[in-house]
């Protein structure tokens, strides 16, 4: 007790000197008062100070503070804001920093799109006509209040990109992000549709220059439903269908006046539309939860939320992807059209006038063929093969995600532990640099490999032995047994001539071993197509997992200890988090969507067909290039460690251990990974930790079923098994 009170002295005196040595910043607010005093966007100060964006969040929030040299400069950048904007500079009446906005409300102009709103307004408001404003009250969450404006600094969307409709007490009112709420006018679906391009001022700016800005988004309730004449819940048959009758009053009440719906009808995602004149588009999406528009595999109780809550996930959604043009997989091949668009306007002609030409770097406007090897089966391109022919690897591309899994040894059923690790991610941090094909493939007959060649190789990898291999420039001696071939989903050693990606082809030479294609089929015009599309979700994912109490910046001990239970810090952003992932997976697979019943035969062409975006050969690239990352990091922990995995699944892979930690097997040495290999972060590429189950339960459910090759990785997560899964 004695020594208390000179301990406490010691404290207060560490803690003047860090005052008197600069080491204590601002409070959080006045941090964002001078950033925003100058002008500055959280993009710019991150670039200038070399960190992301989620870092500065994270600073101003006070989730995290700066280390090392960035503290010094973060706060040499403070004092210079403080010296030419001191506070007595804020407006007269109030010396208080504005506040700051929540994780629903739209963000400022500089995350949302880098391109200027253009001049001329395509939707304005009505003279004099300013929608009924209030504040979301009592029941809903604080977390949805604020009070600054809804959609950053366009007054075109001032109200934000979406409304939740909802109808409490008789009255129709409309949820906004940042908890916003607009009395709705409309006695009718046809009203209702006017009010919001008149009156309610939503949308979204667009997100690159030759793009399009969004239109607005309401999002139904069953009440909304109810009193606009919609069905609460769909039929069997109208499930079945996707829409509701083309004869429903609703739909006749549209036609009536003149609005039109696309080819999918009046479904969960419906859009409602006038033909475009000129550059305006008349045109509002519509979202109703309760006919399963939100999937909850990908949107998990979001369809149950209070309006207010609701639309604050969806707002933070569409803030930091997009406003959602359907289900997760929908808006993520959009995400690739709108951050590329097939066209842009040309140069002025003599005359002044401008003409819509091909945008360079996108997909363009017309759909290309595949390569044969490339179709999926039932494509037409080969309907001419016999009806039940079965092609096998010399016919057929086959790139897909690992389903992996041997025995253990039995030095590894001495341990205690099986720990999974997963990679944050993985297959959009497989897109990121990515060159992939933009036009049509061409044929070529035993060419030399380029690694810079996107297309696809028939080449055989029968040759490459795992036992001894190449990490960086020395060669490597491994246990072949226990490692999965790199060339194969089932991690089965090839067996002869087969179809690759380049990203695999490439990975075989990597591994020191000569690689000679009999035949490919290239794509000379390339680029890296996906490089923004993975940048806006990286973006996204790591902002909302900083808003959820975790940093990019944390040591592994502390990203462990931040990703223990962080679904439950915030619930609703939980949501978002699962639907960013799954925008990333469902976006890709759009890239080789097959058919979806409508009458479709084998051998005929299916709508899909006919997207310039239905590319199973970018598809292909990607899976190839996240599978090989994957064992590129295995194979070097193993040389490193004289570790192997025991499972892996897609972006799963299972280790024995003496602990339960991925830390008591990943050789961190000073608190650095091992180069190259795997890296505990929130990164996408780096890993986290998926789950631990022991050696006992492991084997247990192997003899249960008895199946010594049971995927372990399937249930490494929360060790559940039901009889359906171990029969697969």
């Amino acid at each position: 007790m004695t020594d208390q009170p000179q301990s406490l002295f010691s404290a207060v005196d560490a803690l003047l000197a860090a005052v008197d040595g600069g080491g204590v910043l601002p409070a959080l607010d006045e941090r964002v008062r001078l950033r925003e005093a100058a002008g500055l966007t959280q993009a710019a100060v991150a670039q200038a100070l070399g960190v992301r964006v989620a870092s500065i969040e994270a600073w101003e929030a006070g989730r995290a503070e700066p280390k090392a040299e960035r503290l010094e400069a973060y706060r040499r950048l403070l004092e210079g804001l403080s010296r030419r904007f001191p506070a007595s500079a804020a407006p007269s009446g109030s010396t208080e920093a504005p506040p700051r906005p929540d994780p629903g409300a739209a963000p400022p102009s500089a995350s949302v799109a880098p391109a200027a709103a253009p001049a001329a307004l395509s939707r304005p408001a009505a003279p004099g006509r300013q929608p009924t404003v209030r504040r979301a009250e009592g029941k809903q969450s604080g977390a949805c209040l604020r009070t600054a404006p809804a959609g950053g600094t366009d007054p075109r969307f001032e109200n934000g990109p979406l409304a939740v409709v909802d109808v409490e007490d008789g009255q129709v009112r409309a949820y906004c992000t940042g908890g916003l709420v607009l009395d709705v006018p409309a006695k009718s679906l046809a009203a209702l549709v006017d009010w919001t391009l008149v009156e309610a001022r939503l949308g979204q700016p667009k997100l690159s220059g030759p793009g399009k800005d969004a239109d607005p988004l309401l999002v139904l309730t069953q009440a909304a439903l109810e009193r606009y004449g919609l069905p609460t819940t769909l039929t069997e048959e109208e499930r079945l269908a996707g829409r509701i009758p083309e004869g429903h009053k609703a739909v006749k009440q549209l036609a009536r006046a003149h609005w039109k719906l696309t080819k999918r009808g009046f479904g969960p995602w419906a859009r409602i539309y006038r033909p475009a004149t000129g550059s305006e588009r008349a045109c509002v999406q519509v979202c109703i939860p309760s006919w399963n528009a939100l999937d909850a595999r990908h949107w998990g109780h979001a369809g149950q939320l209070p309006p207010a809550e609701l639309a604050r996930v969806l707002g933070v959604y569409a803030s930091r992807v997009m406003t959602p043009r359907g289900s997760t997989a929908v808006t993520g091949l959009e995400l690739m059209t709108v951050l590329h668009p097939p066209t842009r306007a040309s140069r002025p002609d003599a005359d002044g006038k401008r003409y819509s030409e091909h945008n360079p770097g996108s997909l363009g406007q017309n759909p290309v063929d595949c390569a044969p090897c490339e179709a999926p089966d039932g494509h037409p391109l080969l309907a001419d093969l016999p009806r039940f022919h079965v092609r096998g690897p010399a016919e057929k591309l086959f790139e897909e995600a690992y389903d992996w899994a041997r025995p253990m040894t039995d030095d590894e059923c001495m341990l205690r532990h099986l720990v999974g690790i997963d990679v944050n991610m993985a297959f959009a941090a497989g897109a990121n640099g990515l060159n992939v094909g933009l036009g049509e493939a061409t044929h070529v007959e035993a060419p030399a490999f380029d690694p810079k060649l996107p297309g696809s190789w028939l080449v055989d990898l029968t040759h490459v032995d795992l036992s001894r291999v190449k990490v960086g420039k020395e060669w490597a001696e491994l246990d072949a047994s226990l490692l999965p071939s790199p060339f194969t989903p089932k991690g089965e050693r090839p067996e002869g001539p087969a179809w690759y990606a380049t990203p695999t082809v490439a990975y075989a030479a990597e591994l020191g071993y000569e690689v000679r294609p009999f035949e490919a089929y290239v794509r000379h015009e390339s680029g890296r197509y996906l490089d923004g599309w993975y940048q806006r979700l990286r973006d996204a994912y790591l902002a909302t997992m900083a808003d959820l109490g975790v940093d990019a910046d944390c040591t592994p001990d502390d990203f462990l200890t931040a990703m223990d239970g962080y679904k439950a810090r915030d619930p609703e952003l939980a949501i978002v988090v699962s639907a960013i992932k799954a925008t990333v997976k469902g976006g890709l697979g759009k890239l080789r969507e097959r058919p979806r019943g409508e009458g479709w035969k084998p051998g005929q062409p299916w709508r899909a067909l006919a997207r310039p975006t239905w590319r199973p050969d970018i598809r292909a690239a990607v899976i190839s290039r996240t599978r090989t990352n994957l064992h590129r990091k295995i194979v070097k922990h193993a040389a490193f460690t004289g570790q192997y995995p025991v499972a892996i699944l897609s972006d799963c892979v299972v280790y024995a251990a003496n602990g339960p930690s991925p830390l008591d097997f990943l050789p961190y040495r000073e608190g650095k990974p091992l180069p190259g290999g795997f890296k505990l972060g929130i990164n996408p590429g780096l890993v986290k930790h998926e789950g631990t189950q022991s050696v006992l339960w492991g084997e247990e459910v192997r003899e249960r079923f008895d199946a010594p090759e049971l995927n372990l990785a399937r249930y490494i997560k929360d060790g559940t098994v039901t009889d359906a899964d171990g029969g697969e």
